[in-house]
């Protein structure tokens, strides 16, 4: 008889997390992958309290290797600052590893991945779902809503509500912190309805700043 499957431990799901940003570094099963500077793969702990999961690296984040440094990264860091989420208790990623851009210039613009390119990197995003296991996840905008809820979500209607995965994860749908810095409407009322948004994931962080205090 085989032994038991032992099963997974933070230890062991770091180490497979590690292995699957090493086997990331050199994708290219979609087009996205010949033109980024490189990949960008997910950063913070296992068993973190909320995945927090974007569409795709910006210009920054392409450039420095690492998610959310940009200006809509900065935004998420006030918004997170101000809730009083602790950064070491959130795990980062993008639906997408690599970033999508049209040359203006000498300025590289973001340009919105396909279906199929974020269909190709499907299998790195549930991967790391299944070794972080976050006790919940935020999708901070359409890419990622639809990716990580395996279906269409219309974020405009849809935002601010939880929804379930199919592995009984919660999912909190909102927008992306760039389609605020997009936006042409009153930015004080859009970045306050946005953090009553996110508020809705304080509970979680509370719970888990307690467990770890």
């Amino acid at each position: 008889m085989s032994e038991p499957e032992k099963p997974a431990s933070p230890k062991r799901d770091l180490q497979a997390l590690a292995s699957l940003k090493d086997a990331a570094s050199t994708c290219r099963e979609c087009p996205i992958g010949f033109i980024g500077t490189q990949t960008v793969w997910g950063d913070g702990p296992v068993r973190a309290a909320l995945m927090l999961v974007g569409e795709q690296p910006g210009d920054q984040e392409d450039r420095q290797g690492r998610p959310f440094v940009g200006p809509a990264g900065q935004l998420l860091q006030r918004a997170m600052d101000e809730l009083g989420w602790p950064r070491d208790l959130v795990y980062v990623t993008n639906a997408v590893k690599h970033f999508k851009f049209e040359l203006r210039g000498k300025r590289r613009m973001h340009k919105t991945p396909a279906q199929r390119e974020a269909d190709a990197c499907l299998h790195w995003l549930e991967s790391e779902i299944a070794h972080v296991k976050p006790q919940a996840i935020v999708a901070l905008g359409s890419t990622a809503a639809r990716q990580v809820m395996g279906r269409l979500v219309k974020v405009l209607t849809e935002r601010g509500t939880w929804l379930t995965r199919h592995d009984s994860i919660k999912v909190l749908v909102t927008l992306h912190p760039s389609a605020l810095l997009r936006s042409l409407n009153d930015r004080d009322a859009v970045y306050a309805a946005w953090l009553d948004d996110l508020r809705k994931a304080s509970p979680i962080m509370q719970a888990a700043r307690k467990a770890t205090a």
